[in-house]
């Protein structure tokens, strides 16, 4: 489904990924974790084709992603941030439509799917009327999400979609983004630093250091068999002595 193949990416002479690689399979919900700094967002943004690498590849469904026009990946990847990035002129279900009305789609059926999609993410409908501001932190991500299911693409890539969040919003999500991404079928990567989470939402997890691929696993077995002293060193300073 993706494949990344030794990718290098600096910013001056800063290397920010090093030699990375790494295999999605297709409905694989992939976790990127790792401190701030440590490579997870460019290797995003590299997957979405935001990014270009200095060096290797990366073939989304068998194509390299830099050979894909900017509407066909669009389609193809949803790229939801941990803003949200919603248009503050508009209200929610502007937003919602926004990817479908862009390409001049009839919208009939993008409404009933986004009647679908807000029971899904628990969002009552009159909710879809107000402006971003007007929204709650857990609301607006909400709506990034629907936003980002709307188009029906194959893979999701969220960077951090709830680090900003209080916790019981943020427990809420979780247990919503799981189902989701379970019921729809979706193939997912997303970044985040908090190990809780990538325990939770993860199938597998890739830990990075310095643009590494410390290791790559479930989450049981990075607790229980750690190939390197750094994954021990990042578990321990999370998790709470004793557990």
């Amino acid at each position: 489904m993706i494949e990344i193949k030794n990718v290098k990416k600096s910013f001056g002479d800063q290397v920010v990924i090093e030699k990375f690689s790494l295999e999605v399979n297709r409905g694989e919900i992939h976790i990127l974790l790792g401190a701030s700094g440590s490579g997870k967002t460019t290797l995003l943004r590299m997957i979405g084709g935001l990014t270009h690498c200095d060096e290797g590849s990366v073939l989304v469904m068998g194509k390299d992603v830099a050979d894909y026009g900017q509407r066909e990946r669009t389609t193809k990847l949803a790229y939801i941030t941990q803003e949200g990035g919603l248009f503050p002129h508009l209200n929610a279900e502007e937003n919602i439509l926004l990817p479908a009305r862009v390409r001049h789609k009839d919208l009939s059926p993008y409404k009933k799917r986004m009647q679908k999609l807000s029971q899904m993410v628990d969002l009552e409908l009159t909710f879809l009327q107000k402006h971003p501001h007007e929204l709650s932190g857990g609301q607006r991500q909400r709506v990034a999400l629907m936003r980002g299911l709307i188009l029906d693409p194959e893979i999701v890539l969220l960077d951090e979609p709830l680090s900003a969040l209080d916790p019981i919003v943020r427990s809420s999500l979780q247990q919503e983004l799981k189902a989701i991404f379970k019921d729809l079928k979706k193939t997912v990567i997303m970044v985040t630093h908090d190990i809780q989470e990538a325990s939770f939402l993860g199938d597998a997890i890739t830990l990075l250091n310095q643009g590494r691929a410390i290791q790559t696993s479930t989450f049981q077995e990075l607790y229980h068999h750690p190939n390197d002293p750094f994954v021990h060193e990042f578990l321990r300073a999370q998790i709470p002595l004793g557990l």
